[in-house]
């Protein structure tokens, strides 16, 4: 008989989407096949509407996404520890009873892969929005395969290799820290698999909504940087974000924030600095991502 595998689910809260939350919550514990052990992170508040048996994690301020995500990792670290850790938006819905179980069957058939990535859909329209797919080439968001980042709000990583990376980059506080694992379990040897057969559901929200989006989006470009690549391709990263976001932020103002955010990122507190080997970028380029753009 083939025992259930266990598996740390960490969800982060600030009580501001009650209603979300709960529904987010009862098709987490709906999910069959699988032991579920989570852990509701309160990031500066006391979390609310949480059901009965689930374990809390009060942070005394909000220390952001990555590092909210970390501390309920470890939350669940130790004796009886789940062999996957999953990282799950409070406002995201599993719909159906066999998510968890089907991301599960999909690790096990690609052990190559450190995480596993579900397709996410706007429950409504169906759409996948470009940003969810993590690839370039994203125009086919059903298409499945190897993949070299991830969209971190929905994501399934075997723990093994979550705390040999170091877990998330809980400086950054919100945007990108998803590449900053992702190279990371890269530069470990690992893959990641995108599994769009697998579909979780997700509000498609836009996240420049968020008041500091594009100084923080600027600052933890250049932290990426400096954290994880080798220092002949820091400044083409960094003139190849720079061109492009001239291009794309229409806005005087928000452009001028941006540039604002690229020159606090350029003064430090990107914290240690771990370069991926030239191995690693070769095997990221033929990946299809070149870690440049």
């Amino acid at each position: 008989m083939t025992s259930t595998t266990t598996i740390d689910v960490v969800v982060l809260t600030m009580n501001d989407r009650p209603d979300a939350f709960r529904h987010a919550m009862d098709s987490l514990l709906a999910q069959q096949d699988v032991e579920l052990r989570v852990v509701v992170v309160g990031n500066g508040v006391e979390p609310d509407h949480v059901p009965a048996g689930v374990r809390t994690v009060t942070l005394a301020v909000n220390e952001g996404i990555p590092a909210g995500r970390n501390a309920g990792a470890e939350a669940l670290a130790g004796p009886g520890r789940g062999e996957f850790l999953f990282f799950f938006d409070n406002d995201a819905v599993l719909p159906t009873a066999d998510t968890l179980a089907r991301l599960v069957a999909e690790a096990r058939d690609h052990p190559e892969a450190a995480y596993i990535q579900p397709r996410i859909a706007d429950p409504h329209s169906g759409v996948t929005l470009r940003r969810w797919v993590p690839r370039l080439r994203a125009g086919d968001a059903t298409r499945h395969g190897t993949i070299t980042v991830m969209a971190e709000g929905v994501v399934l990583v075997r723990r093994s290799d979550y705390e040999r990376a170091g877990g998330w980059p809980g400086r950054f506080f919100l945007f990108h820290e998803g590449i900053d694992l992702s190279w990371r379990l890269w530069d470990l040897g690992r893959t990641g698999w995108y599994a769009p057969g697998v579909v979780v559901h997700h509000p498609a929200t836009d996240p420049a909504r968020h008041a500091a989006f594009y100084r923080l989006v600027a600052r933890n470009r250049v932290w990426l940087a400096y954290r994880r690549l080798p220092a002949l391709l820091i400044p083409v990263y960094l003139v190849s974000w720079t061109l492009l976001s001239v291009a794309r932020i229409r806005s005087r103002a928000n452009l001028a924030v941006w540039f604002a955010g690229l020159w606090e990122g350029m003064k430090g507190g990107h914290g240690a600095r771990r370069p991926m080997s030239w191995g690693t970028v070769v095997r990221l380029t033929v990946a299809g991502r070149p870690p440049i753009v």
